[in-house]
């Protein structure tokens, strides 16, 4: 199973991850599964409508941005088990998933701790950008 991977919109189900990382034997050592689902407002930054949302991404890059972040942030917590991140490159609609970031922790704190810090880390070190379309433009959108 891939623990990061750049994905098409579609391409992956929030419950198959799930169930990836519940077949990982050391999932009997810990008591908690933490997710982050992201997906896209149906209100932009300029406050009119979305019409759509472009995720685009150096994927090469982001790949290896997204994989360092994975290592540093399971290297800093000896009691989290697993972390996967997948994150969408494509054209969405509101309400479409964006980002994807599963943890398995020994503990709770391990797991929500460790799914807070990797959504941060994917909102500002990766090569990937948006660019939102909505009833008053279009205009990339800065975290």
């Amino acid at each position: 199973m891939e623990k990061v991977k750049i994905v098409r919109r579609g391409e992956i189900r929030f419950q198959e991850l799930i169930e990836k990382l519940k077949s990982n034997p050391r999932v009997f050592e810990c008591g908690a599964i933490a997710c982050f689902l992201g997906i896209v407002r149906g209100v932009g930054k300029d406050g009119s409508r979305v019409k759509k949302l472009f995720y685009e991404a150096w994927e090469e890059k982001a790949f290896e941005a997204l994989t360092k972040i994975r290592e540093e942030i399971l290297s800093e917590n000896k009691n989290l088990v697993d972390l996967l991140i997948y994150h969408v490159v494509d054209e969405l609609q509101p309400g479409d998933e964006t980002v994807f970031i599963v943890a398995v922790g020994k503990h709770r704190g391990d797991a929500i701790n460790a799914v807070a810090k990797t959504i941060e880390e994917v909102k500002t070190k990766p090569p990937i950008w948006k660019k939102e379309y909505t009833e008053k433009g279009s205009y990339r959108v800065e975290e």
